[in-house]
């Protein structure tokens, strides 16, 4: 039997994991053991869904992944950050009268990715970064690592919905841009002075078609070589680094 995982802190039973998710203990996820019905389920169900926790459903088998003890059917696994809404962030920014810029992340899952995007994030002075509870990086202690401590710095703001989020921010006057490589207008031709989330891709895929549908500009990022695409961290770097230079 494979070793039980060590990546983060791992919090087991059913009073132990109850408690922590009425206490407030940042929670990354909480895992039921399938079949596992009655009372335990629908609180747990409730204390995940007004903690806007994800809880996930799996076979027993993996469960033993993350811990060999009495876990009586459920595990959770305690986050590294503590998670913010952006309804909280975006007032803060505009009450210290500055100039929002926001990193939406649309399915980018790999760590190392993650990690370096909140380094250069952080560095070119963005107020958040925006996940979603599904399909997104786990901030493990390699992203933690990969992002030189912005991590600790950068809020982080686990999200329900992107689509939710990008519209509450073009209400709110922020312009929701993407890279598109069939976009007429490259990234230096557009105003990065004005409130700006830039929205970043899944490795391999992009943005998905109802996230690009939501953007209120498209734009692409010149490149003279053959490759299709840039690496979605190094993108996302030189988007911030020139929102950073026009902004000075």
């Amino acid at each position: 039997m494979a070793k039980p995982q060590q990546d983060l802190n791992i919090i087991y039973g059913r009073h132990p994991v109850v408690e922590a998710l009425e206490n407030g203990v940042p929670i990354e996820k909480v895992m039921l053991q399938k079949g596992i019905r009655g009372e335990m389920e629908k609180e747990l169900r409730h204390l995940c869904k007004s903690a806007d926790v994800p809880m996930l459903v799996i076979p027993k088998e993996r469960l033993k992944r993350y811990t060999n003890g009495n876990h009586q059917g459920v595990v959770a696994l305690q986050a590294l950050i503590r998670y913010q809404k952006m309804e909280d962030i975006l007032p803060m920014v505009f009450e210290r009268s500055q100039t929002p810029l926001f990193v939406l992340l649309d399915g980018v899952t790999d760590v190392r990715n993650f990690g370096a995007i909140a380094r250069t994030a952080e560095v070119c002075g963005a107020h958040a970064l925006v996940i979603t509870q599904k399909n997104s990086a786990q901030i493990n202690p390699e992203a933690m690592k990969t992002s030189a401590g912005a991590l600790n710095t950068i809020p982080v703001c686990r999200e329900k919905s992107l689509i939710t989020v990008i519209e509450y921010l073009q209400q709110s006057g922020i312009q929701v841009l993407a890279s598109d490589l069939q976009a007429d207008k490259a990234i230096y031709d557009l105003d990065l002075t004005a409130p700006v989330a830039f929205v970043l891709g899944a490795e391999g895929e992009g943005i998905s078609p109802a996230v690009a549908r939501k953007a209120d500009q498209t734009f692409i990022i010149p490149q003279k070589g053959q490759t299709d695409s840039l690496n979605v961290s190094v993108a996302g770097g030189m988007m911030l680094y020139e929102a950073m230079r026009q902004r000075k």
